[in-house]
């Protein structure tokens, strides 16, 4: 199957979001002490990363493979930016405020991506993944709102 470039642009601008969900959740798994967000934010990170390798896995059977070197955005989107400060105010809302904002841009990508012309398995792929970005981001939503509450 051949693959256009707008098709192409759009899986990449996914593995983008989601190697920044990855490295953001990374990071904070690393440096957080509640240990339940710790554990939490560490399975994130692994499901960014197996997100990862189904799109490129995707653009190779596409006879595409994902070039690295071509992000625009650069090594981290701006919207994981702030989650070292975060992370060293030791304040749990505002750690996950950064999470939740980070995900806002992963979620509004995948709804993007779901609005174009997208082969049979890959829209597949796409649409469970969106399921999982947005149950990812709903959950940290709840966690920031209970944080606010306490």
């Amino acid at each position: 199957m051949t693959i256009n470039k707008e098709l192409y642009s759009t899986v990449h601008h996914l593995i983008e979001r989601c190697k920044d969900g990855a490295k953001g959740y990374l990071t904070a798994s690393e440096d957080i002490e509640d240990k339940d967000l710790k554990d939490l934010f560490k399975k994130y990170a692994v499901q960014r990363d197996s997100m990862i390798t189904e799109l490129q896995d995707q653009l190779t059977k596409m006879g595409h493979a994902d070039d690295e070197s071509s992000s625009i955005e650069g090594t981290v989107h701006r919207a994981w930016i702030d989650i070292k400060s975060a992370l060293s105010s030791k304040d749990r809302k505002r750690v996950l405020e950064e999470c939740e904002r980070g995900e806002d841009y992963a979620v509004k990508a995948y709804q993007e991506a779901l609005k174009k012309d997208l082969p049979g398995t890959l829209k597949q792929i796409i649409e469970q993944q969106y399921s999982d970005v947005k149950n990812a981001h709903d959950h940290i939503r709840s966690l920031r709102d209970a944080a606010r509450n306490a």
